[in-house]
């Protein structure tokens, strides 16, 4: 085999480029969402009473009439061609965690050979594309292909451009013909209307003059940027998203050399792209730096509305993979795409907001006296430790699975973090007593001329999967790859189901007589007392909270298959009805999908390993093996004895051998969970019996990549990956 030299496809001049003094460019508040719809291109395209009504149906839910969606169709129609775009498209997520699109071109014929540019409110409002080819979990079948996506007004259309055309992009739902939702953006918006409406409950409880309530999201996204050159490279990183082999680099992240260090002029010149990108559709960026594990990265926004934080979030996800591959690179947003280093997630920073302007979970000066604060966070550490095993199972996934617990990430066990203050507090009012307020507290750097710094009101632990961080609960335990909806609609169905138990608990009391502070004391005292369990102030990562936790009662399902369980329990099933956020069909049907989609992530990585093993590794080997054996031959017929190169031999070997049984026994497992009918046996199948031969495979192939000649070895290294670029 020939040397290869692994790298950009130029490294030298790709270096040499990002060193190339930058062109000015613009401040982003002159172009920021430049490509957006948004509420202020509408206030100058649209009639007053158009614009009205598109905010009403907007912030209210009403509905909007065709003639108000002819003019809104016409305004964005001229908008979108200003800005280059042919076509335009209903741009939806389906049940396949990604985004799905169909274009249509804008022309019309005329009749005399001529075409025209047509964009109507019925075009707007509703589309028909193929439902039959994306997942439904049984609510359709192949032969019924009819589904509709319908406009989503919340959340702003905007101009995706490309290098080869612009599109005019409309985020919508996306239905069934029998009215079943087959996307993940339409059980989002039920659980923001659920969680508006029971968050107002409480609020008339404490005489609020709000009338409206939002979920607010911030969603952090990690992820890492390698070569392109290297990714093509890998079959495995193409198909199955990480490294199926691959020994550790000498140097991996021991060093802690890597985290908030100064970033890579070809690193950052792709940031600077990426960011220009996402402000012009008005993605409020904040954050960038390096993470952790070489080559990783992380950047995150400024909170938004959840629904339209998500969809940014998908969109991010977008964004930063093309824009990768304009600077030669390819950006990772599998949870674990390298063993042995941190893996990625993606931290749901999420909060509740007022129309008002008021964050329900900032407990002000003095929480202790904070009545309507106290209630909300109780009612959320309730919700959190009566549906722990839902709230795992909207966070499950192949890849997940990989990281959570492995002392990188909050651990399978689903617990809170509240800080020492609140925990304080909330001893006390389970104790019956009053607690005493506190002062702010200072840091003092010891340094003269440096000031000094004011305490938050917790802590940061960041073992927490569900970590409260001052005015918003930062859901550490999502996946890098994740469509968020799914976990934020997921938390919203929860905790609006617990606000509408707790309205209902304070009025029976108020109606006994009681005050109010006595019957929400009393109320909250007891739900304390019942979910205190859930709250951990500790080291997540360590065993002796897996013990606690078991001692506690908290589930702690380590795979996919098993968190699972967590939808198709009957309290899940029927609190999703309840509100209205999924039907017992939709609930089932999100169950049987996951379980496909885990069986079929592991199945394309098990024949992976089967191929990369016998047409790459293993044939590399035997090559090595020949030569040495030659070597050896030579050797002995001059009369040397070379023992330390036969026992190199033996070693590669009997290496060799262990890993073609390993592939036997593979194949053997692949087989038998294949035959399997049932979804939910064919799941725990790949799980049990399936992944259990990976390891087997890997040790061997590992082994051998670092006994052999750098020159033998067919694919790019783990050194090369992480610290070339």
């Amino acid at each position: 085999m020939t040397p290869r030299m692994h790298g950009a496809v130029d490294p030298m001049t790709a270096k040499s480029k990002s060193r190339t003094a930058a062109p000015a460019r613009p401040k982003v508040s002159d172009y920021y969402g430049c490509n957006v719809f948004g509420l202020e291109t509408m206030k100058l395209l649209l009639p007053k009473d158009t614009f009205r009504k598109v905010q009403d149906a907007a912030s209210k839910g009403e509905r909007l009439d065709l003639e108000s969606a002819n003019a809104v169709a016409s305004a964005m129609k001229t908008w979108a061609i200003q800005k280059g775009a042919t076509h335009y498209c209903h741009w939806f997520q389906p049940l396949t965690g990604a985004t799905a699109e169909k274009h249509d071109a804008f022309i019309d014929p005329t009749g005399n050979g001529k075409v025209m540019e047509t964009f109507t409110g019925a075009m707007l409002t509703q589309a028909e594309p193929d439902a039959s080819s994306f997942p439904s979990g049984g609510l359709r079948v192949t032969f019924e292909a009819r589904g509709y996506t319908a406009w989503d007004p919340t959340s702003p259309a905007f101009i995706l451009e490309q290098e080869t055309g612009s599109t005019l992009c409309i985020p919508t739902c996306f239905v069934s013909y029998t009215g079943h939702a087959l996307d993940t953006k339409t059980p989002l918006l039920r659980s923001i209307t659920a969680l508006n409406n029971a968050a107002l409950g409480v609020l008339s409880l404490f005489s609020s003059d709000a009338k409206k309530v939002v979920a607010t999201l911030g969603a952090e996204q990690e992820y890492f940027l390698i070569d392109k050159e290297y990714f093509d490279a890998r079959p495995d990183l193409l198909l199955a998203g990480r490294t199926l082999f691959g020994a550790a680099s000498p140097k991996g992240q021991q060093l802690e050399d890597h985290y908030f260090g100064a970033i890579k002029d070809r690193v950052l010149a792709f940031m600077v792209d990426f960011e220009s990108e996402c402000f012009k559709l008005g993605i409020p960026l904040k954050t960038r730096h390096n993470e952790v594990a070489p080559h990783q990265f992380e950047c995150a926004p400024v909170y938004e509305e959840a629904n339209v934080a998500v969809d940014h979030n998908q969109l991010v996800m977008d964004i930063m993979k093309r824009v990768a591959e304009r600077h030669g690179l390819a950006a990772l947003t599998y949870e674990k795409p390298f063993a042995g280093v941190n893996g990625s997630g993606k931290h749901n920073n999420w909060s509740l907001g007022t129309d008002t302007g008021k964050n329900l979970l900032s407990p002000g000066a003095t929480p202790h006296e904070n009545l309507q604060f106290l209630t909300f966070l109780v009612s959320i550490i309730k919700a959190v430790h009566t549906h722990g095993l839902l709230l795992r199972a909207a966070i499950a996934s192949s890849g997940n699975d990989h990281r959570l617990g492995a002392n990188e990430a909050p651990p399978a066990i689903m617990s809170i973090f509240l800080g020492a203050q609140l925990t304080s507090v909330l001893n006390d009012l389970e104790k019956g007593v009053t607690s005493k307020g506190t002062d702010p507290q200072w840091i003092s750097l010891g340094i003269d001329h440096i000031p000094a710094v004011i305490k938050d009101n917790t802590d940061r632990n960041r073992t927490s999967p569900f970590a409260f961080t001052g005015n918003k609960f930062e859901f550490r335990a999502v996946g890098a790859s994740a469509n968020n909806a799914i976990p934020m609609s997921t938390l919203n169905t929860i905790v609006a189901g617990q606000l509408l138990a707790t309205k209902k608990e304070i009025d029976a009391a108020l109606k006994k007589g009681k005050t109010l502070k006595e019957a929400v004391t009393g109320v909250l005292r007891q739900y304390y007392t019942e979910s205190k369990a859930v709250c951990f102030e500790g080291n997540n990562y360590s065993e002796e909270w897996v013990k606690e936790a078991q001692k506690r009662g908290l589930p702690n399902e380590k795979t996919t298959p098993a968190a699972l369980k967590g939808f198709a329990l009957k309290k899940s099933v029927a609190l999703f009805a309840k509100l209205g956020v999924l039907t017992e069909e939709e609930t089932h049907s999100r169950y049987h999908i996951l379980l496909e989609k885990y069986a079929k992530d592991i199945d394309i990585e098990a024949k992976l390993m089967l191929e990369m093993a016998s047409t790459l590794f293993v044939p590399a080997a035997v090559e090595y093996q020949n030569e040495l054996s030659k070597t050896l031959a030579s050797l002995s017929s001059n009369g040397i004895n070379a023992p330390a190169q036969a026992s190199l031999l033996r070693t590669v070997s009997e290496k060799v051998e262990r890993a073609l049984i390993g592939v036997d026994e593979l194949q053997a497992a692949l087989a038998k969970a294949d035959a399997e009918a049932d979804v939910e046996k064919k799941a725990y199948a790949y799980c049990d019996k399936v992944k259990p031969c990976f390891d087997k495979i890997r040790v061997e192939i590992d082994g051998l990549e670092l006994l052999m000649p750098a020159a033998s070895w067919p694919l790019p290294k783990y050194r090369e990956m992480l610290f070339l670029m």
